[in-house]
């Protein structure tokens, strides 16, 4: 007995030790949180403040380097739309395809359209794998760089390709950078520039996207005439037009500031801010940094952020949220926007009157994504998204009954117009949108991980989808044209109700706001209406 209580009172001080280091610690963070949370404070009020203009004039940089680094979305876009104009190229059908007896017209067999279609994506898929660790540890600069290096070689495989197998390996290949790009672009760019100008800046992506697409459409135009394979040579060529460039750029522009606070280099974060910012506001700097130091605290972990992580507590909501828009995007018209041309020959166009509509289809995009600038700057993320994703619903149903009025001049004008109409609300609705709701979703900590999964689930959504795509339309396989519209507007208003119910509005939060929200569990339709204290750190 006498031994047992010999040992009692020595657990007890033991216990008691750890309660008074634990308290210690406790008191040393909360004594260093004090210490630059007023600064925070003023830096976050102040962006509170900011109107978009005034935005713009404090951080014209920041603008300008979220302009580059969303030019990455051009060469994506060019080669998505490349390859789906190559489908209804006569000269490379010719080349590569079989002979249609009953349209008297060499056709891509529907096992190859998808093929092609896909191998990006596929590649994609280990693109934004690799993209969230070698961002994490690297930087979104050098991550990016490094991608589009990558690409400057891939191109040659699919330029000396004389086969569709080596087409489909140059696709793959081209696909991972895509990856890392579409990764960590919206990423940087809602990440470098101050609350009222994170719309504007991730909505870019999509703006780009569509100047890819109005790039392809006007070169496939030009040389869609061409009876040789320099039809769909030069097409391909002209992608070394972009890496070299744009890493030249990157390699000139700033660190996301708030990487280099998730990595503790302070010093390098204010650099960073005051090459994002003009001169004048200089003065601001060590606020702002305080501001984001306020908010990676919150996330209370001093490890390297792993996969894993995304599936755990309100971070599985968050990377949900992520992977659920990126997804949608397959789901409510957009493939019938990245088909347009092929659609357009469907409805009854001749080839020339295909391009053209189909670059028409791509000016109008990009006019419709500055409209959605204004939009979902003033109007709201989650507003914009659902009410754009109904209309899409209603147009696709018009689609669809379009098709089943018979063959007829009407009918297919009506489907083309219909068609039209579909992609370009799609760029003022739901995919602008889009791109804000995933760069604001995920945690500072792990939101290169979150945004390379995202588009992971893009991309395994996007595969499938390409193959009922190319199987709808194709006149040899399911031929069923405009009606397809029936289909889309099942699966896009599942998307909508899903949305619904579980899409919160993030308009002129801060991200320590959007971090206790989700820790507070607040309901999606209740987080407009929610007010969080300047004060609150949980």
């Amino acid at each position: 007995m006498g031994n047992l209580d010999e040992k009692v009172p020595t657990g007890v001080d033991e216990v008691e030790g750890q309660h008074v280091h634990a308290d210690e610690a406790d008191l040393d963070n909360k004594a260093k949180l004090s210490d630059y949370k007023a600064d925070a404070i003023e830096a976050e009020n102040a962006e509170h403040q900011l109107g978009v203009v005034a935005a713009v004039k404090a951080y014209p940089m920041a603008a300008l380097w979220a302009f580059v680094m969303s030019c990455t979305i051009i060469m994506e876009a060019y080669c998505v739309f490349l390859m789906g104009n190559f489908i209804a190229l006569p000269a490379f059908a010719e080349d590569y395809g079989v002979w249609d007896a009953k349209n008297k017209e060499w056709v891509i067999v529907t096992s190859w359209q998808s093929a092609l279609q896909m191998g990006g994506p596929i590649g994609a898929i280990i693109g934004v794998c690799l993209a969230g660790p070698l961002t994490s540890r690297i930087g979104y600069r050098w991550a990016t760089i490094l991608g589009l290096m990558a690409l400057n070689a891939f191109i040659f495989v699919f330029y000396f390709g004389n086969s569709l197998p080596v087409m489909l390996v140059s696709q793959l290949l081209e696909g991972v950078p895509w990856g890392i790009f579409i990764a960590n672009s919206p990423a940087y760019c809602s990440e470098i520039v101050p609350i009222p100008l994170r719309a504007p800046a991730t909505q870019m992506l999509q703006m780009f996207w569509a100047i890819g697409a109005i790039i392809v459409g006007g070169v496939t135009y030009y040389y869609n005439p061409l009876k040789d394979s320099d039809a769909y040579r030069i097409p391909i060529a002209l992608q070394w037009m972009f890496p070299t460039p744009l890493a030249i750029l990157l390699f000139l522009a700033p660190e996301s500031p708030w990487w280099l606070v998730r990595k503790g280099r302070l010093e390098d974060a204010a650099k960073a801010l005051r090459r994002l910012g003009r001169q004048s506001a200089n003065q601001n700097v060590n606020e702002t940094v305080a501001m984001m130091r306020r908010t990676i605290d919150l996330e209370k972990s001093e490890k390297e952020p792993t996969h894993l992580e995304l599936f755990k507590g309100t971070d599985l909501y968050r990377t949900l949220i992520v992977c659920g828009v990126y997804a949608a995007q397959n789901l409510t018209g957009n493939l019938i926007a990245n088909q347009a041309v092929f659609f357009f020959r469907q409805a009854g166009m001749d080839v020339n009157t295909a391009f053209a509509m189909g670059l028409i289809t791509s000016a109008l995009q990009t006019v419709f994504v500055m409209l959605s600038w204004i939009l979902t700057t003033y109007l709201g993320r989650r507003t914009i998204y659902l009410w754009g994703s109904a209309f899409n619903v209603v147009l696709l149903v018009a689609v669809g009954i379009a098709a089943s009025c018979g063959r007829s001049t009407a009918a297919s004008l009506a489907q083309a117009s219909l068609g039209l109409i579909v992609s370009v609300l799609f760029t003022l609705g739901p995919a602008p949108a889009s791109w804000v709701i995933i760069g604001e979703t995920s945690s500072i900590r792990l939101r290169p991980l979150t945004t390379g999964i995202g588009r992971g689930s893009y991309y395994l959504v996007n595969i499938p989808c390409i193959f009922l795509a190319s199987y709808m339309l194709n006149p040899l396989s399911g031929n069923l044209g405009g009606k397809c519209g029936y289909v889309w507007a099942g699966t896009g208003l599942f998307c909508l109700i899903v949305a619904y119910f579980y899409l919160p509005e993030m308009k002129g939060r801060s991200y320590r706001e959007i971090d206790i929200m989700f820790k507070r569990k607040i309901p999606a339709r209740q987080w407009k209406k929610t007010v969080i204290d300047i004060q609150d750190d949980e």
